[in-house]
């Protein structure tokens, strides 16, 4: 289909996706460069951070819903052409989602202790202390973090993810730079690898800040009254945001869950479920980052009252997710042995994580992007309650019960966790392409 009359060219969609691509194998690889490092620590440092990174990404991914909302409200109002809504969106999103944080900061520095035993219970001593040292300082990061994914939510809306992807490099030279002088240079361990990803968060931030507030950016903030809450825009937001929010808080939470299930299997499958984690991130960018594509695309199309294109730009997506995610996880599958072969893994360790990257690759490749990519398209129309419905639904009844059924009654141990995480998976796929199919997530009414 040519250009003639899209909302978005063939030059703006390069644009917008490219960057994204960019930005989010920088965003994972600060996981990467902080596993790799910690683990010359060996399985009981590993261990201690990649459980508390199960909390971090809990209060990320409800940070990303929050931002989530802010983004379809500005796309839908940008859609629109209207420029003085989507500014006082893009304001009242900033102010929530610092005041989020700060509540979480304060909550996790009170309860540090009791959250983790909570979460993961009766783990080794070397593993507890690890964990509480690094969910202590990075739980430090999260009002930065919160700053960062607010005005990349904002840029994005607009079709420009330059600006978010140009951060994410410089976060993550100060992450590597950072890693290597506390790790190496002070032999800082745990404390050093928190250390550095607290920085490179709190520069993202102020970098972020300055970019939003610049007067060359179309929606920047004309003074400080713009903060001042606004119950109908914020309502706005949260009525994506909350679903969104439960949403990915639930299926964190059945995460934690499940994780909790791998502390029982000792030190190897706990080491080796974190790496697998840490790997399988690179192989779902393609996917990862089509889905925020299509909460652009998708949310100025339906704020521009143009379904039709709407249901173009998803498929388009969807193809493309595709290729880019059959061509990760064919690398994946082969070079598993390699790349697990970069951390400092126990052989029981090392053997375990090659099994279930070879098995996710195999289970991922139908049904990945119909489980994560088009969900966004949902949620970009105002879809939210169904894809909040089916993910809570499927994440209890499917991911958990399948894991505690194979991997704990069943005796196969992680690997049966990530067999029923494989079920999730399928069971999402269905629900979301026959809501899309039957066209009802188009047909609701714009939020703005």
């Amino acid at each position: 289909m040519s250009d003639n009359g899209k909302i978005f060219s063939r030059q703006s969609l390069i644009k917008l996706i490219l960057p994204l691509l960019a930005e989010q194998l920088l965003a994972v690889s600060v996981g990467l460069v902080d596993t790799l490092m910690v683990s010359q620590a060996g399985d009981a440092a590993i261990s201690g951070v990649a459980l508390v990174d199960n909390i971090n990404r809990l209060i990320i991914q409800v940070l990303a819903a929050i931002a989530t909302g802010g983004a379809v409200i500005c796309s839908q109002y940008i859609g629109k052409k209207d420029r003085t809504n989507a500014k006082k969106a893009s304001a009242q999103l900033h102010m929530v989602m610092v005041l989020f944080a700060l509540i979480v900061v304060a909550l996790s520095l009170i309860f540090t202790g009791n959250i983790i035993r909570a979460v993961f219970g009766s783990v080794e001593e070397a593993v507890s202390r690890s964990a509480t040292i690094y969910f202590t300082v990075t739980s430090l990061s999260y009002p930065f973090l919160a700053v960062y994914n607010a005005g990349a939510a904002v840029y994005r809306s607009e079709g420009n993810s330059s600006i978010s992807m140009r951060i994410s490099i410089i976060m993550n030279i100060i992450n590597i730079v950072g890693n290597a002088v506390f790790v190496f240079g002070f032999n800082m361990s745990v404390l050093g690898v928190a250390l550095a990803t607290d920085i490179s968060r709190v520069v993202a931030a102020v970098v972020m800040f300055m970019f939003v507030m610049s007067k060359k950016h179309e929606l920047a903030f004309d003074n400080i009254k713009e903060f001042r809450p606004d119950t109908s825009m914020i309502g706005k937001i949260l009525k994506i945001g909350i679903p969104s929010g439960i949403e990915n808080g639930m299926f964190q939470i059945g995460k934690l869950l499940v994780v909790s299930m791998v502390a029982t299997f000792g030190t190897a499958s706990i080491a080796a479920n974190a790496v697998g984690y840490t790997i399988i991130d690179f192989a779902n960018i393609p996917g990862t980052s089509m889905g925020l594509a299509l909460i652009t695309l998708v949310g100025q199309c339906i704020g521009a009252g143009k379904k039709d294109q709407a249901r173009y730009y998803t498929k388009l997506s969807l193809k493309i997710a595709y290729v880019g995610d059959w061509s990760s996880k064919a690398v994946l599958f082969i070079f598993a042995g390699f790349f697990a072969s970069c951390f400092n893994l126990s052989p029981e360790a090392y053997v375990i994580a090659v099994r279930i990257l070879r098995c996710f690759c195999i289970a991922s490749i139908p049904v990945w992007p119909l489980s994560f990519t088009l969900p966004n398209a949902l949620r970009a129309a105002g879809d939210v309650n169904f894809t909040m419905l089916v993910s809570i639904i499927s994440m209890w009844v499917f991911r958990v019960g399948s894991s505690y059924l194979l991997g704990v009654f069943l005796n196969m141990g992680v690997l049966g966790v990530w067999f029923g995480m494989f079920v999730d998976w399928f069971a999402r796929s269905v629900c979301f392409v026959t809501r899309y199919v039957s066209g009802k997530w188009i047909r609701k009414k714009a939020l703005v």
